[in-house]
C-alpha cells in the first residue's frame, strides 16, 4: 500500500474519530453545561474518539492482529499512553480556542485543529512503538 493511500485512509478514520469526539462532546455539553462542563465534555470525546481510532488504526492501517485479549488490552494501554501527549495537544488548543474567541463554536475550531495536529504525531509513534513487533514474527496481514 502506498504512503498516500495510509496517508488518505488515516486522515480519513482521524476525521470520523474526530466528529465522534466532537459529537459526543456536543451531547455532554446538551445534558450538562454546568460547572467545569467544558472539561466533562471534553474527556467524553476523548473516551470515545480513542476507542473507536483504535479499532480503525489496529485493523485497517496498521494491520495488526494480537495473539490474546491480554495483549490488545497492553497494546491499547500503549496506544492510550502514546495519545497522552497528543491530548494534551487537543486539550490545550481547544482551551486556547476557547479563551481568545468571543465566538460560541471557537472551541470546536480549537479541537479539531488540535486533533489534526495531534494525530499526526500519534500515527509516527503508534507506528513505531505500538503496532510494531520487536520479536516473534510480523505484524501485518498479508
Amino acid at each position: 500500500m502506498s504512503s498516500a493511500s495510509i496517508a488518505l485512509k488515516y486522515a480519513l478514520f482521524a476525521g470520523i474519530a474526530t466528529l465522534a469526539n466532537l459529537g459526543a462532546q456536543m451531547l455532554s455539553l446538551a445534558i450538562y453545561d454546568g460547572a467545569y462542563s467544558l472539561y466533562v465534555a471534553m474527556f467524553f470525546g476523548t473516551l470515545c474518539g480513542l476507542g473507536i481510532k483504535y479499532i480503525l488504526d489496529k485493523r485497517l492501517i496498521f494491520h495488526f492482529t494480537t495473539r490474546s485479549r491480554s495483549e490488545d488490552l497492553g497494546r491499547f494501554f500503549l496506544y492510550s499512553l502514546m495519545g497522552v501527549l497528543t491530548t494534551l495537544v487537543f486539550w490545550g488548543t481547544e482551551i486556547l480556542f476557547d479563551s481568545l474567541f468571543a465566538f460560541e463554536k471557537a472551541k470546536f475550531l480549537g479541537a479539531a485543529l488540535g486533533l489534526a495536529a495531534g494525530y499526526t504525531v500519534k500515527y509516527h509513534l503508534d507506528k513505531h512503538f505500538v503496532f510494531h513487533r520487536r520479536h516473534g514474527g510480523p505484524s501485518r496481514l498479508c
